[in-house]
């Protein structure tokens, strides 16, 4: 049995598992009304105040999962009946407060906001600017941050409290890289699925002559098993897929491209800058929170695009489904000028879901081959390593090493960094990898793990690779008629 890292965690696996099972026997919409309480029975609440909240959250999960994903609304959807209405100020006096007599609570605060009443020290809201200050002085670490975990894990500002408590996500900001989904521990924020029809795919490639799905694996995938990739590889195609692809081939293809427009556009063409476009949610946070640096991103399309562009010119009747860590990918999916690519995208919680519910065990699969990525490819699952691939490029066209300066930005709060000096014309480099999850890939929302040996796994995945240079891994490749260029 998978250890979960959170009850939340274990509900979400629990709803996509039945309703994979279902959908499998063919019984789905019949029965979909009785997962709730397949789930939860009897009459004690596991984690609510009584089995019916529970059920009723439970009954929306399972709405959510039935709901098309190619419909215009948004991947990142909030549960309002599962929101606990967490405090809605930021700052607490706790009872530790001693009512000491030098009140630096109250001298520190510019607006006024700390009254001392009855001998202890008080916050008034209504003056209240949340600025921590008072926090910061009190010598008995009476007063506590309760900021809300999803308004904290949301870098790019896009959660609001309502009248009511409840949160709201304004989807003019919102980049849907789903901190929020991970970090609520009501689990009252949840990405939509396309399992649904992807079920129902693999279900008729067993019958329906041509048929043909392919798997197109993230490489951040080993660190989700304690499995070898060879196993992961031949568990995916036990429940049906024809074949499994690597990602980090796609990632091969943008990088040495990406390589060459840098040099055209930088080192060439006098651009101050360029940044990657690999990561769809840092794409959207510059689009979305710096727009006249938007020029700045790199015209490639990502991994996920490039490879699945491939497949379907290499078997044009395939279906080609992503699996990975990231939930902004269902929405890059559904984005006009890439819609010709990937068919289906789904998250590694999501996979293991299917994987269960075919009764399939990953552990005891026999290893299949999978060397069709370079060592660089392999790397972009975590922060830096674009940045690296690039290097290769660099010296493989003989140019000074001074000529690139990368900066690498691991995370929101970094990019908004690197950005402001662009924005700002203080930057000393020229060219910005941007990964919206501390860590790249393998820090992704809907990752199963989220453990610091992560980065270690994917090295040591890396090292694995036959082909230990870009080029090396696309001698082969015929990808000319591939459009690798946004439009």
């Amino acid at each position: 049995m998978r250890k979960f890292e959170s009850h939340v965690q274990w509900i979400r696996h629990a709803v996509f598992k039945e309703v994979i099972k279902r959908v499998i026997q063919g019984e789905f919409e019949t029965t979909r009304h009785t997962i709730p309480k397949t789930i939860i029975p009897g009459s004690t609440p596991v984690s609510r105040c009584c089995v019916y909240k529970e059920r009723e959250i439970i009954s929306e999960r399972v709405n959510l999962a039935a709901k098309s994903i190619d419909s215009k609304d948004p991947i990142i959807e909030v549960i309002d009946i599962a929101c606990d209405e967490c405090p809605a100020e930021r700052y607490i006096i706790t009872e530790a407060c001693r009512g000491c007599l030098a009140h630096r609570c109250m001298q520190v605060c510019k607006k006024g906001a700390v009254e001392v009443i009855e001998g202890k020290a008080q916050i008034n809201y209504d003056k209240c600017v949340s600025c921590g200050k008072c926090m910061e002085v009190c010598p008995y670490n009476s007063i506590v941050d309760v900021m809300r975990p999803c308004i904290k894990a949301c870098k790019s500002k896009a959660i609001n409290i309502k009248e009511n408590k409840k949160i709201q996500i304004n989807y003019e900001r919102c980049i849907s890289c789903g901190a929020c989904v991970y970090q609520c521990p009501f689990g009252a924020i949840t990405d939509r699925s396309e399992v649904i029809p992807v079920v129902k795919a693999l279900q008729a490639a067993k019958t329906v002559k041509n048929t043909r799905l392919y798997a197109v694996i993230a490489p951040s995938i080993v660190t989700q098993y304690n499995a070898h990739i060879g196993q992961i590889v031949a568990a995916i195609k036990k429940i049906g897929f024809k074949d499994v692809i690597e990602a980090a081939l796609g990632a091969d293809m943008v990088a040495y491209n990406e390589g060459l427009e840098f040099i055209e556009r930088v080192i060439q063409g006098g651009e101050t800058c360029m940044m990657t476009s690999c990561c769809p949610a840092f794409t959207a946070h510059v689009k979305s929170h710096y727009a006249e640096l938007a020029e700045h991103l790199s015209t490639m399309v990502s991994p996920m695009v490039v490879i699945s562009r491939f497949v379907k010119k290499v078997d044009p009747g395939a279906m080609v489904v992503f699996i990975g860590p990231c939930t902004a990918k269902k929405e890059e999916k559904r984005e006009e000028d890439v819609k010709d690519a990937a068919d289906y995208v789904i998250t590694f919680e999501e996979l293991e879901a299917v994987i269960e519910a075919y009764g399939v065990k990953v552990s005891e699969c026999p290893d299949e081959p999978l060397n069709n990525a370079s060592y660089f490819g392999r790397l972009f699952a975590r922060s830096g390593g674009v940045a690296d691939a690039v290097t290769t490029i660099i010296k493989d066209n003989n140019l000074p090493g001074s000529e690139y300066r990368p900066i690498v930005c691991n995370g929101i709060d970094e990019i908004d960094k690197a950005l402001k000096l662009l924005k700002a014309r203080k930057h000393t480099f020229n060219f910005i990898e941007g990964m919206a999850c501390v860590g790249g890939c393998i820090g992704g929302a809907a990752s199963l793990t989220h453990e610091p040996k992560e980065q270690k796994k994917v090295d040591e995945y890396a090292n694995l690779a036959i082909e230990r240079t870009i080029s090396e891994s696309l001698r082969v490749m015929d990808y000319s008629a591939i459009h690798i260029h946004r439009k």
